[in-house]
């Protein structure tokens, strides 16, 4: 019995041993620092998150943030104005995530170290404007229906890109190449 479990466990580790990705080594607590057992476990995240990076400085990347977590303050207002049938707060929330030069601009120069990015952010733009459209005619079937649209553009979007912290040589390395327009000074 004995035996067999060694052998199967010889087995298990050989089978391990032959995976593309090694695991990470586990930190001994005694000689690892907090901040290098974050920077380890903040790495071993990043490996197993497949979405394409957003490369960003640690300023935009902060910025990115703070405007979704606005978005999010904008979607509750409009379903909170939606469910009193409050078309002008709905309409005013909208405003806030619809698209403006500023908004594009802004897109663009997030995206530019990442192909197809601004893209997908313009469309989130462009998809919320319709939910100002529906609530100025006070039409609640619309509204439900373009914040529904507006919403799947963000699950899409969170579904395929992530952030990635870059510094300032890396972030002009990558944008470098950008159309003009896709910002790389800032």
């Amino acid at each position: 019995m004995t035996r067999h479990l060694l052998l199967r466990g010889f087995t298990l580790a050989a089978l391990g041993a032959c995976s593309r990705e090694a695991p990470p080594a586990p930190a001994s607590t005694a000689s690892a620092s907090p901040a290098v057992t974050a920077v380890t476990a903040s790495a071993v995240l990043d490996g197993m998150d497949k979405r394409a990076p957003v490369p960003l400085l640690p300023m935009m990347a902060n910025h990115q943030k703070q405007n979704m977590r606005d978005h999010l303050v904008a979607v509750q207002e409009i379903v909170s104005g939606l469910a009193t049938e409050d078309f002008a707060a709905v309409e005013l929330a909208a405003g806030r995530i619809g698209f403006s030069e500023q908004m594009g601009q802004m897109c663009t120069h997030m995206g530019a170290g990442a192909p197809s990015f601004t893209e997908q952010a313009l469309a989130f733009h462009h998809a919320a404007d319709e939910i100002s459209a529906a609530a100025k005619k006070r039409d609640r079937a619309g509204v439900a229906k373009a914040l529904d649209a507006t919403l799947k553009t963000c699950t899409s979007c969170h579904a395929a890109w992530k952030q990635q912290i870059v510094d300032e040589a890396t972030w002009r390395k990558l944008t470098a190449s950008a159309p003009p327009g896709h910002g790389s000074g800032h």
